[in-house]
Order: C-alpha cells, then structure tokens, then sequence
C-alpha cells in the first residue's frame, strides 16, 4: 500500500519555523538551531503534519521535490524519528524511537517514513513534554547519510560526577550508531575544557591514538560553541568525514546530571549521634533533641580546644538531612584534615591546644565530681517534677525548656568525659537494662510496668515524640543487675540524656491530648510538625500555624544516610573517606573472629557476624553468641561497642560502606584489635 504524503509538509531545516519544537520535534529544533547558529549540521528537511506548518509546502509533490534535492546532491539519505518528546530536558527518549540508515530510492524512502512513524505509535510515552499531549504527530528528520570515519558521543559533562569541568568523549571508527546501540564501547576520552587529555580507557599506546590533539582540540571548541548555543550542558552526537570535517548529527540536553556538592561543603555523616537519635525526626523533634546536643558538643570542642572557634560559631557541629541526625565529620575528628600539610605548619591548632591544656588538666580530675553533681541535680529535678496531667500548659512549656538547656550540659560533659575518662569500668546502661529486663520478664511484669519500675529501661529504645517503641521480647542476657550508681560516669550522663527526652516526650503527649489537633500519622501527634518557637507561640496565642493542617510528617522508612557525604542542593552525595581503604575500620575490641554476615533482621546464621550502618543500643538483644560486629559508624566508645565488648564479640567501627559490600552470606573475618574486615572466599582470605 503506497504511503499518501498528502497530509505532510516541507520544513527546511536551515529556517527559523524549524527551530520550534512544537512543530518540528525536539531533536530537528535542536539541530535547526544549531545550524543557524553557524554550527556544522548537516542540511535536510522535516516532514510534519500540514496543520502544524500553516504556509509551508504541503503534499506528495512538495516532498517528492525535497527528497530529490537531497537524494541528488549527496545520494543514500538517514531517515530519523524527531518527536516532541525526546531530547528534552525532562526526557531523552534516548533510541525509543526508530531511525533508519542508508536510505536509497523513492520506494525505500516511502518506506523509512513509514517505518518512523509506526514507531510512534507503538511506544509509550512516560513523561509527556510540557503542553504537549503524549499523543502529538511525530516529525520526521531527513539529512544526508555521512560516511564517518570516526564517529562518537560526547558529554559537555560528567553526568556521574556531576562535574561541569570535564568533557567525556566516546569514540569509534565508522558512525555514531555503534555507541548508540551499545554494539561497541569505542576509546573513552576524559578531557578537561582546555582539551587537556586526563584519562583514556583503554589505554592506547601514542601512536595509535584514536582521536590526537587537534580533532580533541576541535571537538572541546564544538562542545563548547554548543553549550553557548544551548545555555547548558549537551549530549552530543558526531562524525569526522573521510576529510577529515567534524559533523554534529545531534544535541540534547544532559538529563540525567548528578549533583555536585559546592567546593566548600562540608563532610557529614550519621557517626556518632546516629548512636542516640538513629531514626527520623520530626521538626519539633529535631528542635529538642538536636540543637541541644548540638550546642552541647560546640562547647565540648571549645573547652578542649578541639576546633577553631571561629569554625564553631559558624557551622553547627550536628544538623539534620531530611530528618536524619548528621554530625560535621571533620569538626569531631572523626577523619583526618583535608589539609595536613598546612595543618603542620600552621601554629594556631598547637596554640589553641596550649590555651586549653589548662583546662583541660584541671577539668580532667573535676569533670566526675561536676558530672556527679549534674546528673543529681537532674535526677531531683525529674523527681520532684509532678505527673504532666497534673501541670498547666506553661508549666509544660517550662519543663520542655528546662529539658533543652539541661540536655546542652549534659551532651557537654558526655562529650567531654568520652574523650578525657575513657571507658571507664566497661559497664553500660544498656548492659544494666538488659540485666534488669531480663530479670523483670521472669516475674511476668509488662513493658508499661517494667518501664515504670524500672526507668534505666529507656536506655534500649530510641526517643520518639510519637508511640514508645516496644522493649525486647527476649534478651539472652544472664548478667545480673549492678546498678544505676556503679555505671561510669559517662555511662550515666547518657542515661540521663535519655530520661530527660522522656520527660520531654510526655510532656509533649499531654499538651497533644489538650489541643484536639488530632494525629498526622498513626500514633504521631500534629504537635510534633511544629518547631519549638512555633509551639511557644502557639501556646500563647492559642492558634497554630494555619497551615499546620496541610503539612505532612517526614516518613519513618527513610533511608539511611551515608557514611559520609556532602550535600548539593540539600541532597546527600556520598564520598569516600579519606585515607580509608575498603574493609578498614576502627578496632573496638574483642578479639577475633569469623563467621557469616547477618543484618539482624532474617533467619539468624550459625555464626553471625552482625553488619549494620550505625550501633544503635536498641541491637543489644542480639550480641549473644555474636561471632562479630561490624558497623559503618560509631567509635569505640559507643554504648554498643562497650557491651560487644563485655561479650567479647569482636568489634570493628568505622567499616566504609560495609553494609553494601558485605551482603547477607558474606563468609566475614573481624579483628577486633585493627579493625580490619574482609571477606573470606573458601579456605582463603581475600580484602
């Protein structure tokens, strides 16, 4: 059946009416464009729907007549696809629509038209262009069918790295069409925008250099002249003839570009806070419990000269990523400076140490007696506080205010003590929890009933404005109680952190049962969308923020964060830590052991080594019979590492990404002692 041309008009493509991508699809626009601009296209023609062209030549003679100008001129034709669909910014489309090469004769080319649009028809489009219907005619693009001898693809940009500095290029012998179709993978050129040659996979030797200095030198100039036209980085495809002339066959947008952090952004990472406040935190939340650990442990590092305070003032050691609590790496120490060099010879961080040893050597020997006189005070504090029902709305308010300043001090002087007193006994509050779990579930008491007798319960969950979670059903543990009092000093300022938040937590459920707000989620009160001055001002004006009922609470299935990152745009960009090597750690103690990869959550292994992104205390349960612990944060002090360690499980922090690399399965050694971490193949122990 003969294709009728009737119904199709003659768009050159060297005209302005070409450039709009409305009538002519994105991808001859774009080339429609560049041609104007004085760029090396090719010339042709599109074929569009007559009503899309009012006043262009229209019919079966109209195209018979540009075919033959074209087909006379340069011989075999290249028939493309040029919906209004791909090559945009939102969506390549990337080889979903057909194009047909080496076409020759009027028969043949009747046929790649229809060939084209069939293709229409029969994929689906997932992401329509703004404005345009997912329906709309597809165009179709008709240019000369060059011969290249090399061919290729090149991206304005690192669309992986994110990095508008270099310029990607792969090439081939012959066209394009080969990288296009993944039938080759050609020589990949990674260029700087100087044309400075950076790397070159596969390595070739001098003299066989696909691509020399001056067709790189030329494409970097094109790559660079398409970008001005453009306003942004392209997605290219082109050819250099037998001639040697550089062709552009195609230009899009890059549209799948990876965030790039700003130069100066900061590393951050879950680490150590991740310990205390392992989930997501809603805003009032993070008002509570963050900015106060926060402040804590700025004055922790100012007293112990740790970082510059001019650095202090102006970042905040702890923040939050989309609810996720994340500590400023560097400023804790937690990897080495970016700069050592420049460290070593700058006097200031040695002076700033010399103007604190002063304190610090006085501080060393008075800390437990101000730490003792701290948690007293706030022991009689909580004490003396009366049940919430029993308290009016501003006494409420108070008591969460007297929570904020008092929680600064004690993160203070947890910080402090974790880097002056060391461990300590080695006895935790999660320890002593399980003891005392353990002991309360033989007498048949209920989680309600042994949180109430017991408060040093609250050390085995997370705090959370919303429903407390559950405590363990079964502990394994034998150990008996020792008592809150023989805890070391650190161990009981975290424990009163913790009985402070609960405090805060049920103050925060009483003021939601009196303010009728109703839930958000289940069992998460609307209260906790607010920020603590919105829920001051609230209180007095007795009006929340109206749009208070329109906001929505952050998910509790986010995912983790990085072990470390940095941020671009406020999205994480995970990185490296520097000076790690994959399966390096922070040994925590021990010994030595081997056995099988577990997350904690399915069927237990014979010999578990237990693989987890941070030591949240809410996995004691399962050190028992541990044959290892590894996890991606945390430090040697961490209340999960002192109890792995109290077992003699052999423990490694710090472990970059172990939880990706080492899979349920994975047959693991852990040395407790270095912290190194390595897969086992069979007999044999590889990194």
């Amino acid at each position: 059946m003969r294709l009728q041309m009737t119904d199709l008009a003659v768009v050159p493509l060297d005209t302005d009416r070409a450039k709009d991508a409305t009538v002519t699809g994105a991808k001859a626009a774009n080339l429609a464009r560049s041609a104007v601009a004085g760029l090396p296209v090719l010339p042709g023609f599109v074929l569009v729907p007559a009503d899309r062209a009012p006043g262009a030549d229209a019919g079966e003679e109209a195209v018979r007549a540009a075919w033959e100008s074209l087909a006379n001129t340069h011989g075999a034709l290249v028939v493309r696809s040029s919906s209004a669909h791909e090559d945009t910014e939102d969506s390549s489309m990337a080889g979903r629509f057909d194009s047909v090469l080496d076409v020759r004769g009027w028969g043949d080319f009747l046929t790649a038209v229809r060939t084209v649009l069939d293709s229409a028809r029969r994929v689906q489009v997932l992401r329509p262009a703004a404005g345009t219907p997912p329906d709309a005619g597809m165009a179709v693009l008709v240019q000369p069918m060059l011969r290249a001898a090399i061919g290729g693809v090149m991206f304005t940009a690192d669309p992986v790295a994110g990095r508008t500095d270099r310029i990607l290029v792969s090439a081939v012998r012959g066209g394009p069409d080969q990288l296009v179709d993944g039938s080759t993978q050609g020589v990949r050129y990674q260029l700087t925008r100087f044309a400075r040659l950076v790397r070159t996979e596969p390595a070739e030797p001098r003299g066989e250099r696909l691509l020399t200095r001056r067709p790189i030198t030329r494409l970097v100039a094109l790559a660079k002249r398409t970008e001005r036209v453009f306003g942004g980085p392209q997605d290219m495809e082109f050819g250099f003839d037998a001639d040697g002339g550089l062709w552009l066959f195609q230009a899009r947008p890059i549209t799948a570009m990876a965030a790039r952090p700003d130069p100066g952004a900061r590393l951050l990472g879950p680490g150590p806070v991740a310990e205390t406040l392992p989930g997501t935190l809603q805003p009032l939340e993070e008002d509570l419990w963050v900015a106060p650990m926060s402040h804590g442990l700025t004055l922790a590092l100012d007293i112990a000269g740790a970082a510059p305070r001019g650095a202090l003032r102006k970042l905040p050691v702890v923040t939050t990523v989309d609810g996720r609590a994340a500590a400023d790496l560097r400023l804790l120490g937690a990897v080495p400076s970016a700069h050592p060099v420049l460290d070593f010879i700058n006097p200031a961080p040695n002076a700033r140490r010399a103007g604190a040893a002063w304190r610090i050597g006085r501080l060393k020997s008075a800390l437990p007696l101000l730490a003792v006189d701290l948690m007293a005070d706030v022991d009689r504090s909580l004490a003396d506080l009366p049940e919430p029902g029993q308290l009016l709305v501003g006494q409420l308010l108070d008591a969460l205010s007297w929570g904020r300043e008092t929680l600064s001090a004690l993160h203070a002087q947890e910080s402090l003590a974790g880097a002056l007193l060391g461990p300590g006994s080695g006895a935790t509050a999660a320890g002593e929890a399980l003891a005392t779990l353990a002991e309360g579930r033989g007498r048949g008491l209920t989680d309600e009933e042994l949180l109430d007798q017991y408060p040093v319960l609250l050390a085995l969950l997370p705090p959370t404005l919303g429903r407390r979670h559950r405590l363990p059903d079964h502990t394994g543990w034998t150990t008996l109680p020792r008592g809150v009092g023989a805890l070391p000093v650190r161990e009981g300022l975290r424990l009163r952190i913790r009985w402070v938040q609960e405090m805060q937590a049920q103050a925060i459920r009483e003021l939601a049962n009196r303010s009728r707000l109703g839930d958000c989620a289940p069992g998460l009160s609307r209260l906790t969308l607010l920020t603590w001055a919105e829920l001051v001002q609230a209180t007095d004006d007795g009006a929340p923020p109206p749009d208070l009922l329109a906001r929505e609470p952050r998910p509790l299935d986010a995912g983790q964060l990085p072990t470390a990152f940095r941020l671009a745009d406020g999205v994480p960009v995970a990185e490296a830590l520097p000076g790690r090597r994959d399966g390096d750690g922070q040994g925590a103690g021990g010994g030595f052991g081997s056995g099988t990869a577990w997350d904690g959550k399915g069927v237990r292994p014979e010999q578990p080594v237990l693989v987890v992104r941070s030591l949240d205390p809410a996995l004691a349960p399962l050190l028992p019979g541990l044959a290892g612990l590894v996890a991606e944060t945390g430090s040697a002090l961490s209340h999960l590492a002192v109890l792995a360690r109290e077992f003699k499980v052999p423990t490694a922090v710090g472990v970059h990404e172990a939880v990706d690399r080492f899979p349920d399965g994975t047959p693991l050694t852990v040395d407790g002692a270095t912290g190194a971490v390595v897969a086992a193949l069979g007999e044999e122990v590889a990194a």
